[in-house]
């Protein structure tokens, strides 16, 4: 695309193609007329606009023409990516329809994540900031808090007691813990002195940790006692790491390491103490200065380690400000992961706006028990724990029976229908009904937010009901400092993941070898791409992978696939790989599942499934008959024929061991086990269309061999086995109590 106007008449002939499109849009009635920006649509439709304006008074109605059709018709706007193709598919917020936000409206001088703090500090200094439930002899009482003053004096002493021990600006320093205050300290003092942070986190295995380490270079890590001994086994094989510090830990009880090591081991007291002692000025970064390394834990071979900028995130959250406000007087509960993206950049905004943060006990299974104790009004979660709430509830009203069960119903159809009418319930039901289900949550939360995959309609409906206020799904990535796209405040649409995050633009590109385009009927389809100040640098020391997802023109593509609905909502359908996200938001490469469990005696072939809308995988094995004969056999297990064997439930059982001991010794994560098989007869084959011949090419003997090689065939394999996938997931839900043990 042109960056620059240098002839009236081009303006004119852009300005024409403008008018066009826009009138005939209005003339049409169709959703809304929609612009968009950034390096090309963006430069295309802000900057030349101001030229536009010199030549022609009619700019300032065609203006005027978007502006009001976006009001009236939609959420979203779309420009043209390149006037020489004339195509209309870069889709930008209604909001900032000109121009893609990269700072604070309010606050343009914050560039980052120091500038934010630094004004949090003296807007907020006396305002409650990081509350914990947990006393200094581990019981648990009431949420004691520290400011957001006295955690500013803690950032300077943590990032000066890292300057006291020799460690360079630029290092990248580890965080090994959950979450907990210390974790959003040391965060701050890394921003202050121009140090990069990498969360470390358990549920990639050591190995991955130490790959992380290694990879990033980490100089310093912060732990807590329960990860320092997991450091200390593997502390030879990390000889960039020179300090340990470890929160939580006694002075008196810190191991003594051998000089020779190069590695001190310190208390996170003691290095406030040296800190305080030593006190050094702040080196702030710059916004393109590097904040964070955060690694992402893919699904096949080492993680990939994300490089976000200070400019990246304050983009990215400047740009959720327009449609979503936070302030001094709400309350927010952390206890999603810290080492994850949506986490981050939640904090990033509530520190921008002064809320009090208070951190849950570190476990799951107490999470009521301090919603009840902090009383949020502010809930960030995943749909894995809104399906647990949904699921207790309804358990527990269907339970109760007679005239309770028969009062829900009238309630939630009465508030049902009044929200489909557009008008407010009446108060009478949640005195009598749903103030009650409030409680569950501590009883104000006013704001709930869902990410990391998609939330079941059913139960985003289910929440507007019972707990009121915004209820809100979201759609981001690590790559793009989180969120990409969010449901509107008003919009009582459900099933789709809102507009574009006002600090970047979106596209569909098409994806003809699953017959996704952007001419489909009746919505265009195809690859979301991604691009604006909050998408991400590239991943770290790996040009290679950075070039396959970033193209030439600085657009990202996610892999995920995409449509557009009626108003400029977005909604994902597909994922282009062979690669799908849990509820819990966790990623599944399912081949590689598959690949450990063909060494199963029991399996000729195995599908394995899943979908972000369930917690775990299921599986459709193809038995070894011969396997199957033998074994029941063994067992002294009668049957008239193979097929009766299959339903067995004792045959299911014996392979789901068999599945679980070979998962176990090739190391599965507790996710990527299947919990649920069904056992089939038949084989995927080319034949009933399941299997698909691929062919790869192999050297042997200086001799070019084409090797054939079968490939199942997913969506069509999905279809096939519909009932019984739906089956095995309707069987694991009756048989989890997890949602009974959650509230």
């Amino acid at each position: 695309m042109d960056s620059a106007i240098t002839a009236p008449d081009q303006a004119q002939r852009r300005f024409k193609a403008i008018h066009g499109h826009l009138t005939a849009a209005a003339a049409q009635d169709e959703s809304p007329p929609q612009l968009r920006d950034n390096h090309t649509a963006g430069e295309f439709f802000y900057g030349m606009g101001q030229e536009f304006m010199r030549w022609s008074e009619s700019w300032k109605s065609v203006l005027g023409l978007c502006l009001k059709l976006v009001k009236e018709q939609g959420y979203s706007v779309v420009l043209p990516e390149k006037l020489q193709t004339g195509k209309w598919n870069v889709y930008r917020s209604a909001r900032s329809p000109l121009q893609l936000v990269s700072r604070f409206p309010d606050h343009p001088e914050i560039g980052t994540l120091h500038d934010n703090f630094v004004h949090a500090v003296e807007t907020f200094r006396d305002y409650k900031y990081l509350g914990t439930r947990i006393r200094i002899d581990g019981t648990v009482g009431d949420y004691k808090w520290m400011t957001y003053g006295e955690a500013g004096t803690a950032r300077t002493a943590i990032g000066s007691g890292l300057i006291y021990h020799g460690i360079p600006k630029g290092s990248t320093i580890g965080l090994y813990f959950i979450n907990r205050p210390e974790w959003m300290i040391v965060d701050h003092a890394c921003s202050a002195y121009s140090y990069i942070s990498v969360p470390l986190y358990d549920t990639l295995g050591p190995d991955a940790v130490k790959f992380i380490v290694n990879h990033a270079v980490a100089h310093a890590i912060f732990c807590v006692p329960e990860t320092l001994n997991s450091l200390l086994s593997f502390l030879s094989e990390i000889p960039s790491v020179h300090l340990i510090v470890v929160v939580g830990g006694i002075d008196d009880q810190m191991p003594s390491l051998p000089s020779s090591t190069g590695v001190q081991v310190v208390t996170y007291s003691k290095l406030l103490s040296q800190g305080r002692s030593n006190l050094q000025p702040f080196r702030p970064p710059k916004p393109e200065d590097i904040a964070t390394i955060c690694y992402t834990s893919g699904t096949t071979g080492t993680p990939k380690g994300v490089v976000l900028t200070h400019g990246n995130f304050i983009a990215s959250v400047a740009g959720v400000t327009l449609s979503t406000s936070f302030s001094s007087s709400d309350v927010f509960i952390s206890y999603l992961p810290l080492a994850h993206i949506y986490e981050r950049a939640n904090q990033v905004m509530l520190v921008h706006c002064g809320v009090a943060v208070g951190f849950y006990q570190g476990d799951n299974m107490k999470l009521m028990d301090d919603m009840a104790a902090l009383r949020p009004t502010i809930f960030c979660s995943v749909p894995r724990l809104y399906n647990r709430i949904y699921a207790g509830i309804t358990n527990a009203v269907k339970a109760s029976g007679g005239l309770r069960e028969r009062l829900f119903n009238a309630a939630y159809n009465a508030k049902k229908q009044a929200l489909l009418n557009g008008r407010n319930a009446s108060p009478m039901w949640d005195r009598l009904v749903f103030n009650k289900i409030k409680e569950r949550l501590g009883g104000r939360v006013r704001l709930i937010v869902s990410g990391a995959s998609p939330l079941s309609p059913d139960v985003l409906e289910f929440l507007k009901i019972c707990f009121g206020g915004r209820i809100t799904e979201g759609y981001g990535m690590t790559e793009t400092t989180s969120p990409i796209s969010a449901m509107d405040e008003g919009d009582n649409l459900n099933g789709h993941v809102g507009s574009p995050n006002p600090a970047c633009e979106i596209k569909l590109v098409d994806v003809p070898e699953m017959n996704y385009t952007s001419d489909d009927k009746p919505y265009p389809r195809g690859e979301i791409c991604i691009r604006g100040p909050n998408v991400f640098q590239g991943y770290y020391k790996d040009e290679e992978q950075t070039r396959e997802v970033i193209n030439e023109d600085g657009w990202f593509h996610s892999g995920d696939i995409g449509l557009w609905l009626p108003g400029g909502r977005l909604k994902i359908i597909d994922r282009k790989k062979n690669i799908f996200k849990l509820a819990q938001g966790e990623y599944i490469a399912p081949e590689k599942i598959e690949n450990v469990y063909a060494k199963c005696k029991f399996i000729a072939q195995c599908f394995v499934y899943g979908d972000s809308l369930n917690s775990y995988l299921v599986a459709v094995v193809s038995v070894d008959h011969d396997v199957l004969k033998a074994w029941a056999a063994s067992e002294g297990i009668k049957y008239e024929n193979l097929a009766q064997l299959c339903n067995d439930p004792r045959v299911k059982a014996a392979v789901l061991a068999d599945m679980d001991a070979v998962g176990n010794e090739a190391q599965l994560r507790g996710f990527e086990f299947v919990k649920a098989v069904t056992l089939v007869l038949e084989q995927f084959t080319v034949e009933n269309g399941l299997q698909t011949p691929t062919f790869k090419a192999s050297a042997q003997r200086q001799l070019l061999t084409v090797l054939i090689d079968f490939q199942i065939k997913r969506p069509q394999a999905k279809a096939y086995y519909e009932k019984a996938i739906s089956n095995m997931y309707a069987e694991l839900a009756a048989s989890d109590p997890s949602s009974k043990k959650v509230l």
